[in-house]
């Protein structure tokens, strides 16, 4: 699922980018060292990869560019045949000097590309990276997309030229040209893990340029509180564990029986200890689901680790009060489906114990509205304005709580795009904060890595009853 993608690497925008360059030049490092450290890092890449073929550089006139020369100059002192074409004079100092160093032939691009003599096997395209601020012309998207298509393999310097940094749009045009690798420089970006672009990076490499990107020594004003998502390291059942230390949910049912069902099956599979389903439909398999009907007394058991909410609810004043009720309790809460319809944020943002709401993006802005900036921002925000942590789900999920710190989980499986998912989430989820109350962002980021390792599993067309039946063994491939 996350293969493609450094598991949990600092995820920063082009601003945040700018800060730990000038963070590292006032340290002591100059833009040519920067530059030098890039460079050779693309040679690296691309002569592994590149495996003795011919290489075409595409050099934009910005530092992106001035990477793309340095790196021709690297592959050819390694006896790696290359060519390179630029868009135009190089426009800073730092490019300007890289391209004197490298000394060889440079073509005139687009406008002798493409022509028949001018494919190559492998295409680096080092055109334009985080300071793009519009469209590409269409000469040059049309070149980049003719040469791409005749490559063997096509790698691009830090981001897909076309794509926007923060987030992870390509400004409106149709199509950017689809890369086999990403070689990200120093960090992510917003546009490696944020679609539409993440789809046109390929797998992703990141290069270390020895800056600070992390979240240690890291000014406030500069703070970095975003993350891919990271592999579980979830706890094994121990000698003295019995079903309510491994965690007890209970699963708040409504007209639609099948939704609750799923997600108090899920909760099951993703390693809860005991499942309670709060409800009125009648007794079926698994039968180890204890079955029991709504009372919002039922709430006020200690040993609830979590509760799901949503489900299969509806939308009228029964389920208004099957929610207030479970509001007002202090156990940990899922919010899922239906309940996000009815769901008063003032009322949530008052309630201490924690609480996760799971949105697809329909649900999320007749929550929270449309709203501006990218997935990640408008997460934060959410996160911030109903104090929940807020996993918004999709191709590319973002998890965030309230103080903004956030993981991304970028590389959906788009076989979950099939009714009845969403509810293996909410039970899964369930089932890891039942676990791991103390820290709702964990718990949350850890159901949707373990939500997306079984449908990698499967990998293939299924029943949402099917994906809750994969959890075990997506749980298996947890740490």
């Amino acid at each position: 699922m996350f293969a493609s993608v450094p598991e949990g690497a600092p995820v920063l925008t082009a601003a945040a980018m700018r800060a730990a360059e000038e963070r590292a030049i006032a340290a002591g490092s100059s833009v040519t060292e920067l530059m030098e450290r890039a460079g050779t890092g693309v040679a690296e890449w691309v002569d592994r990869l590149a495996a003795g073929s011919e290489v075409l550089i595409l050099c934009g006139p910005g530092n992106n560019g001035g990477d793309g020369y340095v790196a021709a100059r690297v592959l050819t002192s390694r006896g790696v045949p290359v060519r390179v074409a630029a868009l135009g004079e190089p426009k800073t100092e730092a490019a300007a000097s890289a391209r004197a160093a490298w000394g060889g032939a440079v073509q005139s691009f687009p406008d002798l590309l493409p022509s028949e003599a001018c494919y190559a096997p492998v295409l680096v395209d080092a055109v334009f990276g985080t300071g793009l601020s519009r469209p590409l012309d269409p000469p040059v998207a049309g070149a980049i997309e003719a040469l791409r298509d005749r490559a063997r393999l096509a790698i691009a310097v830090d981001l897909p030229s076309g794509a926007e940094t923060d987030t992870g749009g390509n400004f409106g045009v149709l199509q950017i040209a689809n890369f086999d690798v990403t070689l990200a420089l120093g960090a992510l970006k917003p546009a490696h893990v944020l679609h539409p672009a993440a789809q046109n990076c390929g797998a992703i490499r990141l290069i270390d340029l020895g800056l600070d990107v992390g979240r240690i020594g890291v000014p406030p004003e500069n703070f970095n509180a975003v993350d891919t998502i990271m592999r579980p390291w979830i706890m094994r059942p121990q000698p003295a564990s019995h079903k309510y230390t491994r965690g007890m949910v209970a699963v708040v049912s409504g007209p639609m029986h099948g939704a609750s069902e799923l997600a108090a099956r899920a909760a099951y599979r993703a390693g809860a200890g005991y499942v309670l389903l709060l409800t009125g439909g009648l007794p079926r398999p698994p039968h180890a689901i204890v079955r029991q009907r709504w009372s919002a007394e039922a709430l006020d058991d200690t040993r609830i680790g979590a509760v799901v909410i949503g489900p299969g609810l509806g939308r009228d004043d029964r389920a208004r009060e099957k929610l207030d009720a479970a509001l007002a309790s202090d156990r940990p809460l899922v919010i899922d489906g239906d309940a996000l319809h009815v769901l008063d944020l003032d009322t949530l943002k008052a309630r201490a114990a924690p609480t996760v709401l799971t949105p697809h993006a329909g649900e999320f802005d007749a929550l929270f509205g449309a709203g501006q900036g990218s997935k990640i921002e408008r997460t934060q925000d959410a996160a911030a304005r109903s104090g929940a942590v807020v996993v918004f789900k999709g191709a590319d999920t973002v998890i965030a709580r309230p103080d903004g710190w956030a993981n991304v989980a970028p590389m959906g499986n788009p076989w979950l795009s099939v009714a009845g998912t969403g509810d293996v989430l909410a039970g899964a989820i369930a089932a890891m904060l039942a676990q791991e109350s103390w820290d709702p962002l964990r718990a949350a980021s850890d159901g949707v890595w373990l939500h997306g390792q079984a449908a990698r599993l499967l990998d293939r067309c299924f029943l949402a009853d099917e994906l809750a039946d994969a959890l075990p063994l997506a749980y298996e491939r947890a740490r």
